[in-house]
């Protein structure tokens, strides 16, 4: 042995395990000849070699460019050991739990090509519904604790058959220590429950299972992160039975097709987006409509939450399915959590379905899909869920020790563990009993698994948010972020800001320090503080929180911020709503003030115009008046409305003209189009001047009204244009959904 030669201790961490790493490890030691062990801690991957110090610098130099693609190396770092360590051969070493640090947790990941190869020439996994490799399959979805062992996964249970056995322990092997490893000899199974029988021969299974949807009816299907609803996605009877099973009025459904060529038979997809649905992670897609499924999936969008295979099932499935095309859409009721489990989903689901398709392997953490859309060819997230979760994201900030209780719609809470932050999946709407249940679920489960000890919760500042209350319960300390402070600091350590930053905030909801209901905002400030600097003007909002549900509500606001008594002489379509006697109480409430809290929130103006313009007066989902204006616009106009600037930003000139469009019988979509012209206009001209003003150039936009594809495009481009740095999200939702990593920067930059 050389004088040169030392034992060295390699560490990597980040995403890199559950990914094929070890085995990469092991290939890439003996390529060059090293000797030594690599394993799992609970924190990272460690590696110990015993080499001449030049050959172990190129081996380190090696890991991040030839490593698996799943994976994301965010730290390699290496040190001497006080001893030299002789060792006979490489070899990969048990795991062990060392600490109360953690390592990555792969999300789960589509099926890989080369196990969808084996499902047809391997003869114990032909059309094997669970087919995995250490590339692909479920991760996030079957573990229950760290470090990622099968002992600590739901396929406990499941005893390895001898040939798996044989695989899984054969280093150069793809399912080397793949957790889920089975096949059709010890693995799980589906079976079909139908009103007339129970089907579990896999070579039938698939055949008959697709004859339920061919033939016009509903399926319930396990997937890999809950149950979905399944039906004909060209079948308008399917479809709208499926809606009134589901309870789902008018939010458009997603849909799942055979591949990609057919999906471009009903999508315009350009490279960037191909890229995206053809991704392990398998997102849904928000896509331009090419040419038309069942009126009732997409129920008057111009748009198709798009998505392809990701699981085996969903090929086997589309060898024998007639349909090219069929609506997935979560298994559950409403704005209830997606259902994991056998009893409940034959419960539920059973009475709304021809047949449930169930497998017998625990699903631990429940996922929806995620949702996704190309703006500006870059991907933006609107709901972070499966393929996603739990990767952190890394922000500079020591956050260790702090829980980020999020918002309370569409809510993802946080955690923080060194200088990560862990996103949980999206949770839902907190309002609702069953997801409030599921999200103090997943914080116990998010606490134990990344073995997070909290010492701070951060919390939004309404008091009546679920979330609020259920930070104060832990009897921590505790730090207040005002809402659209949280949505300036989660793009801020998206991207690691320091600040000052300008915000753009434009949402639908967000308490403020005035007490307020905020929305319109425009601030400036860093992770610890923000000045307002100007807002949409306050205006009442008749009936509190009904006018959600209800757009006229806000229509009849801005008509009355307007025009005063006029408002109801003026014969526009608002005033013709089936109930008169409740637009003449809304009118004497605005008169008197009775029970209307002022708002400047851009969703709420959003919603007022859509009412006026009568696009939509009564939302049957949440934010449906915004998102029908948008669908509404007809491009290839600069023209806009006129608009008052000063303290505050005066949309009243916007609502007069509108109203004489209105009276002309302008188009619906040249409205639209012109409305949104006069809210690019009006940001634009805002943070030009409010940049000259603080001298900085440095803008971000976040809030949920930037999930508005025309503001979005148009505001990053002409920005840009004027010289602006322009900051918007990317792994996280602009929503809600985005807001607990901002919770968790703003607390981190207070407390340090």
């Amino acid at each position: 042995m050389s004088q040169a030669t030392r034992t060295y201790d390699i560490l990597v961490e980040g995403l890199v395990q559950g990914v094929g790493f070890r085995p990469f490890i092991y290939r890439l030691a003996r390529e060059y000849g090293l000797k030594g062990w690599v394993k799992n801690t609970n924190s990272r991957v460690h590696i110990r070699v015993t080499a001449p110090e030049a050959e172990v610098r190129a081996f380190m130099k090696d890991i991040p460019l030839k490593a698996p693609a799943v994976s994301r190396i965010e730290n390699i770092g290496s040190g001497i050991a006080e001893k030299i360590e002789e060792f006979e051969d490489f070899i990969i070493a048990s795991s062990s739990d060392e600490s109360q640090e953690i390592t990555a947790i792969s999300p789960d990941m589509a099926v890989c090509s080369d196990c969808l190869a084996d499902m047809e020439r391997q003869p114990n996994r032909t059309d094997y519904p669970f087919v995995n490799c250490t590339h692909c399959g479920p991760r996030f979805t079957i573990i229950t604790d760290l470090p990622y062992d099968r002992k600590h996964t739901t396929m406990v249970p499941f005893t390895m058959c001898p040939q798996c056995r044989k695989e899984y322990e054969d280093v150069l092997d793809r399912r080397f220590h793949a957790q889920p490893v089975a096949c059709l000899d010890c693995g799980p199974r589906y079976r079909l429950i139908t009103i007339r029988e129970v089907i579990d021969t896999p070579d039938t299974l698939p055949e008959i299972t697709a004859s339920v949807i061919d033939g016009g009816g509903i399926l319930a299907i396990k997937g890999m992160g809950g149950y979905h609803l399944a039906c004909d996605a060209l079948n308008e009877a399917a479809v709208q039975r499926l809606r009134k099973s589901k309870i789902r009025e008018g939010k458009p459904f997603a849909v799942m097709f055979r591949d990609l060529a057919a999906l471009k038979e009903y999508a315009l997809v350009d490279t960037v987006e191909e890229k995206h649905l053809l991704s392990w992670q398998r997102p849904i897609l928000i896509l331009q409509e090419r040419s038309s499924l069942a009126p009732s999936v997409s129920n008057g969008f111009h748009t198709i939450g798009a998505m392809l295979p990701y699981m085996p099932i969903h090929y086997l499935l589309f060898r024998h399915l007639k349909t090219p095309a069929m609506v997935l859409t979560s298994g559950n009721l409403s704005d209830e959590p997606i259902m994991t489990g056998n009893m409940e989903a034959t419960e539920v689901l059973g009475s709304i379905s021809d047949g449930i398709l169930e497998y017998n392997r625990d699903i631990h953490n429940r996922t929806d899909d995620s949702v996704m859309m190309v703006v500006n060819e870059r991907p933006r997230m609107l709901r972070r869920s499966r393929g996603f979760v739990p990767n952190p994201v890394n922000t500079g900030l020591e956050l260790e020790g702090i829980f980020a209780a999020g918002a309370e719609l569409v809510n993802c809470f946080a955690i923080g563990r060194g200088r990560q932050a862990i996103i949980s999946q999206h949770i839902g709407d907190l309002k609702n009993t069953p997801t409030y249940l599921f999200y103090r679920e997943s914080y116990e489960r998010f606490v134990r698994m990344f073995r997070l000890q909290p010492a701070l919760v951060a919390h939004d500042l309404h008091p009546d948010y679920l979330s609020t209350r259920f930070a104060m319960e832990l009897g921590l300390e505790t730090c207040g972020v005002q809402h659209h402070h949280a949505h300036m600091a989660s793009v801020m350590a998206e991207h690691r800001l320091a600040g000052p930053c300008l915000g753009v905030l434009f949402d639908g909801t967000g308490y403020g320090t005035d007490g307020q209901t905020w929305g319109g905002e425009f601030l400036f400030g860093n992770l610890v503080s923000f000045e307002r600097l100007t807002r949409f003007r306050y205006v009442p909002m008749p009936g509190g929180d009904a006018v959600i549900h209800e757009p006229w509500r806000m229509g009849l606001a801005y008509l009355y911020d307007a025009f005063g008594e006029e408002t109801l002489s003026l014969g526009l379509p608002l005033t013709g709503i089936p109930d008169s006697e409740k637009l003449s109480l809304m009118m004497q409430a605005l008169q008197k003030g009775f029970h209307t809290p002022l708002t400047c929130s851009a969703g709420r103006l959003f919603d007022a115009v859509a009412a006026i313009t009568g696009v939509c007066t009564h939302a049957g989902f949440h934010a449906e008046a915004p998102m029908r204006l948008e669908n509404a616009v007809q491009m290839g106009t600069n023209a806009s409305y006129p608009f008052q600037s000063g303290e505050e930003i005066d949309f009243r000139p916007t609502i007069r003209a509108l109203v004489e469009d209105v009276r002309k019988k302008t188009p619906v979509p040249v409205m639209a189009a012109r409305f949104h012209q006069t809210i690019i206009k009006m940001a634009v001209e805002t943070v030009t001047g409010l940049s000259r003003k603080t001298g900085c150039r440095q803008v971000i936009l976040s809030g949920g009204s930037f999930q508005n594809r025309i503001l979005l495009e148009n505001l990053e481009k002409r920005l840009g244009q004027q010289g602006m740095e322009v900051y918007t999200h990317g792994e996280m939702p602009a929503n809600d959904g985005g807001i607990a990593l901002g919770q968790l920067a703003v607390a981190a930059a207070r407390r340090r």
